[in-house]
């Protein structure tokens, strides 16, 4: 084999070996939701659209990276009047702002499982920098990823005008999400 071509063959394989892999979503399996409590019942209500990007490496956590883009007209309440409702201005206003991410900035092991997640979320044109347990668990060949993130929603402008009144809606949500991804 020619010195450059061995070269070559030896950074492509390096460049591998040393960053995380990336895995494939299994959409069936997965789920992120949206917990909070309307009149002080508690509602947990599913985004039915959205993607993950997941590149793990459970030997090297810090070597790995994720990221998350939610379509917010897909929340869905369980009424076609009331998703249509929350997709409007005053609250995800899905036309201006189709979608909501995460980005990972870094990742930690935390124990056997557990990783801490920090990183940047985008919702209706904000920003805000974030971090969060999460474990990590072997179902066969699959990881599965599962966490909780609280928010206020109000520092994301979600539920402007009326809305803003927390009495009606609180301003605490938590995003629930689960998911199951394979080499």
């Amino acid at each position: 084999m020619k010195p450059i071509k061995a070269l070559l063959l030896a950074s492509l394989f390096a460049s591998v070996a040393a960053g995380a892999a990336p895995l494939k979503t299994d959409a069936a399996a997965s789920r992120v939701s949206a917990v909070f409590k309307q009149m002080n019942v508690p509602v947990e209500a599913p985004f039915r659209t959205f993607t993950a990007q997941i590149d793990y490496d459970a030997a090297k956590p810090a070597a790995s990276k994720a990221s998350v883009e939610i379509v917010t007209a897909s929340f869905d309440i369980g009424d076609a009047m009331y998703n249509k409702e929350v997709a409007k201005k005053e609250w995800f206003n899905s036309a201006q702002f189709p979608k909501a991410s995460f980005v990972s900035t870094s990742i930690a092991a935390a124990g056997p499982g557990k990783l801490t997640v920090s990183g940047q979320l985008t919702m209706k044109g904000k920003s805000a920098n974030v971090s969060f347990p999460l474990t990590v668990t072997a179902q066969g060949n699959k990881h599965v990823f599962e966490g909780q993130l609280p928010i206020k929603r109000l520092a994301f402008n979600i539920g402007d005008g009326e809305w803003k009144d927390t009495s009606m809606v609180a301003d605490e949500v938590v995003i629930k999400f689960r998911i199951s991804a394979a080499p």
